[in-house]
């Protein structure tokens, strides 16, 4: 009889450990290399699935021979109120490390990387929470007003545009997480959904999308759902000009007040912000984008031969293509 309690006791415990559970502290640091990224490829956003679904942007990942690239997608929130915070690399005593993402009630720092779609390196302009319901800002997202009616309109001005794709070191984005951002990491997080890590994997599993094969122009820049890799919602990757990064992060402008959007609306859409950083005085990043009315894009990489190399020549940047969200629909279809 003891015997029989003390095995389900086990079971239990066993199934209670199985069970996700959320994380204290920001997702735990991952591969460390000496070869930097290559930089961000320019790419349109598919549309938007459905209501609930948030943008999650492409990223570099590393792997035994060297970077893929794992394609931006819509994903479903794990429950309402949660924002997807990206991962990073960042660049420290000669390696470049992985900060890899998770879901949080706010936005935590995720190196000043400009991603596109309503991620400029700080917090999130692509919508917002309002209730159990995600609101959509149709500026900055590829929405089919038809199928998402939750929608709202403001502007974000961004300059300083480049595709650099890591924080720190030369040439690298030389912003450090502001008061609001490190309060983020250490709130309750959920790690990646499982369908998230599964789209990596199949990212790892196709040659196309690896930089020694594509040379920075990943055949599968985007998709609309995670593990699609062909169909009219996959986006390829599209080319762009290069110009050097100046190394500041990007700041966001935005007015909440009432009465505001329409003055916003017809201001400068280039979703990216001018000037340095002052990331001690920003407002909290709970999703309430200010945004331009814009596509984002990406940029091509380099091969450095190590961490120095791989800064100097990978991570120049790029300037960014940006159109009409209703528009360029046409990307989507491309296989």
């Amino acid at each position: 009889m003891r015997i029989i309690t003390s095995l389900g006791l086990l079971l239990l415990v066993g199934a209670m450990l199985a069970v996700p559970a959320p994380s204290q502290a920001q997702i735990a640091v991952g591969v460390s290399v000496r070869v930097g990224p290559p930089v961000l490829p320019v790419y349109a956003q598919p549309i938007c699935p459905g209501p609930g679904y948030i943008w999650t942007p492409g990223y570099w990942a590393y792997g035994d021979e060297g970077y893929y690239w794992v394609p931006g997608t819509w994903v479903m929130a794990p429950e309402p109120g949660l924002l997807w915070t990206p991962g990073y690399w960042g660049f420290a005593e000669g390696v470049y490390v992985w900060r890899a993402g998770y879901w949080g009630p706010h936005v935590g720092f995720y190196g000043g990387i400009n991603y596109g779609y309503g991620y400029t390196g700080v917090g999130f302009w692509g919508g917002e929470w309002r209730g159990r319901e995600f609101v959509y800002n149709r500026a900055v997202t590829n929405i089919n007003v038809t199928v998402v009616h939750n929608t709202y309109n403001r502007t974000v001005v961004v300059n300083n545009v480049n595709r650099v794709s890591f924080n720190g070191g030369p040439h690298g984005i030389q912003v450090r997480a502001s008061e609001r951002e490190r309060i983020a990491e250490h709130e309750h997080h959920f790690e990646a959904r499982r369908e998230q890590i599964e789209h990596e994997h199949a990212a790892r599993a196709d040659r196309r999308q690896w930089a020694s094969e594509n040379h920075g122009r990943p055949a599968v820049a985007a998709s609309g759902r995670p593990g699609e890799f062909k169909g009219r919602d996959v986006v390829t990757a599209r080319e762009a000009r290069d110009n050097r990064p100046n190394g500041h992060g990007p700041v966001e402008h935005h007015d909440d007040r009432p009465g505001r959007d329409a003055a916003a609306r017809n201001a400068n859409r280039n979703d990216r912000p001018s000037g340095p950083a002052n990331r001690e005085h920003e407002p909290p990043r709970t999703g309430n984008p200010h945004t331009s009315n814009a596509r984002d894009t990406h940029p091509e990489p380099s091969h450095g031969k190590d961490a120095h190399a791989s800064e100097s020549h990978g991570n120049k940047g790029h300037e960014v293509q940006r159109e009409n969200p209703g528009k360029g629909n046409k990307d989507n279809k491309k296989p």
